[in-house]
């Protein structure tokens, strides 16, 4: 579904962030439909858990699960990056309920995560706190400010997730800033560290359990090994389809494969 949905909101933009969304597709999924407490009637819900977006680009992968949820309508989603609409191409939490962050530059989000889960903290709140990052965000000097700062802390109520799908918006990660091993540098910044199959869902799961319901004194980051657009194969593992369009053509041949795969 998410993957459908992110070829059929591009198609209303005219452009779209695929590769970066159908990469974080099984995460996503899993983390809303199984592990976040949220309450789409009350989207401001003072004890809700808390999902920020580094890569706030891949927007419009999070969208269609929102929506699915009943935070909005679908005909209110269908509205995306028309005049008026409250959904743009990196999300504003002024405007799109079930939006706990609004993105633009790459790196700010774990400090922004940071600042909640010490807000929640000092709240006596029990809500936890889940910052998505990108593995190309991992060479911004603020995600790792903010990592030092939530291990001080001891921030037990954070997760970060890096979507490890190996490029970026023009090559390959390891070209532009080779940033592994990144195991060894979050354990080093005090935090536990999970790497596992971004696609597995029993992977994803049972590390979300761990990190989310663990409570070891320290955050905890999901290093998601997965592939850029993954479910198409002529976007699978390319730079190029990180951000493009579709035409008709190549477009029916994306929707076929991922219809294909759903079944």
């Amino acid at each position: 579904m998410i993957r459908r949905e992110t070829v059929k909101l591009t198609d209303i933009c005219g452009s779209g962030h695929y590769g970066s969304a159908f990469s974080m597709a099984e995460l996503i999924a899993s983390l809303y439909y199984e592990f976040l407490h949220v309450d789409p009637k009350q989207p401001r819900w003072a004890d809700r858990d808390r999902f920020t977006m580094g890569k706030g680009h891949a927007a419009i992968g999070l969208y269609p699960v929102l929506a699915d949820l009943g935070f909005f309508t679908w005909d209110e989603l269908y509205t995306y990056t028309r005049l008026g609409s409250p959904f743009g191409d990196h999300p504003d939490m002024r405007k799109v309920k079930g939006a706990d962050f609004s993105s633009g530059s790459i790196g700010h989000n774990l400090s922004v995560s940071v600042g909640m889960a010490l807000g929640l903290r000092a709240k006596g709140s029990p809500a936890r706190v889940v910052c998505m990052m990108g593995d190309g965000e991992q060479a911004e000097g603020q995600v790792w400010e903010a990592a030092m700062s939530a291990a001080h802390y001891g921030l037990d109520s954070l997760v970060g997730i890096v979507d490890i799908n190996k490029v970026g918006s023009d090559g390959q990660v390891s070209d532009s800033m080779n940033n592994e091993p990144l195991d060894d540098k979050w354990r080093a910044f005090g935090w536990e560290v999970l790497r596992l199959d971004g696609h597995d869902y029993n992977a994803i799961g049972d590390a979300l359990d761990r990190a989310l319901n663990g409570g070891r004194g320290r955050p905890t980051v999901l290093l998601a090994d997965t592939i850029a657009g993954k479910g198409v194969s002529f976007m699978e593992g390319t730079w190029q389809w990180h951000l493009g369009f579709l035409g008709p053509t190549d477009r029916d041949r994306a929707l076929a494969e991922i219809e294909g795969a759903s079944i």
